[in-house]
């Protein structure tokens, strides 16, 4: 461990090297020579611990640790006096000091108070060594892949509430909205030929089966309104993968009022699809 002494009296200096090299405590990297603290001086010589006394000339201990800490706040201070004042000990604390060693010095004091540091030292020292192989571990670890198909599971969790997962149109659907995603192509952008001619060789089956399956899906989520109208899929889709007006006309339909259902609009239906693939959790 390696100490430096911040002290305006030389015998001090003296009798505290003594102590330090006697009790094996540590290395003394340097001192102020009874000068006025040097604080560029002291980090030049990368001390793990100063030991400071409180009363000094130009600037006090409790100035010259509060200095010294917020340019290196590793460095471990023990403040040296005579000083009993609460006031002026917590004044000493909140600026940074680990430990106070009384005048005047005993040298059981001060090696038990050196030794203390040391142990407190040691102890980060092992912390932030098992928080860094921790770290290593962390980061060394395979990342988590993407699930490639998480999008196109989305999308097939809502086709299978509105009833659609057994329609043949619904892997066309799936086709369709992950193309436009992974392109982040707006759906308004293109129309449902020029949709169906990306991803098909066969673009008008394509849109016939995607059309058939959409219709299947209206009549589901009509059968739904009638029979609860507050029914949790219905309030959820009724609006966004269709037209409400359409589902009313359905609705109207099935129930005999009209000779008509409602119309089916492909984009309105992928577009709404989307929209709520990309809400889901």
């Amino acid at each position: 461990m390696r100490i430096y002494i911040v002290e305006d009296d030389l015998a001090i200096i003296n009798i505290l090297e003594d102590i330090i090299e006697t009790q094996n405590l540590g290395e003394v990297c340097g001192d102020c020579g009874g000068e006025p603290a040097d604080i560029l001086e002291v980090l030049r010589c990368q001390p793990d611990l100063v030991l400071v006394d409180f009363f000094m000339p130009v600037m006090d201990g409790v100035e010259f640790v509060k200095e010294l800490r917020s340019i290196n706040d590793k460095i471990k201070c023990i403040m040296i006096s005579q000083v009993s004042s609460k006031e002026l000990i917590s004044k000493a604390y909140n600026a940074g000091v680990d430990f106070f060693i009384n005048k005047p010095i005993n040298l059981i004091e001060v090696t038990s108070v050196i030794k203390n540091v040391e142990r407190q030292i040691e102890n980060e020292r092992t912390i932030n060594n098992i928080r860094q192989m921790f770290m290593n571990e962390i980061n060394q670890m395979p990342k988590n892949k993407p699930d490639a198909n998480a999008y196109a599971k989305k999308l097939k969790y809502i086709l299978n509430r509105v009833g659609m997962s057994a329609e043949k149109g619904c892997p066309d659907i799936i086709t369709i909205c992950e193309y436009l995603h992974k392109n982040q192509i707006p759906v308004s952008q293109l129309s449902v030929a020029q949709m169906c001619e990306k991803v098909s060789d066969s673009p008008k089956n394509m849109e016939q089966r995607i059309r058939r399956a959409i219709a299947a899906g209206m009549s589901n989520i009509a059968h739904m309104g009638i029979e609860d109208f507050m029914n949790e899929t219905f309030t959820a889709y009724s609006g966004t993968l269709f037209s409400f007006e359409e589902i009313k006309t359905e609705m109207d339909f099935i129930r005999g009022k009209k000779s008509y259902g409602g119309k089916v609009s492909i984009k309105k239906f992928i577009d709404g699809l989307m929209l709520e693939a990309d809400r889901e959790a």
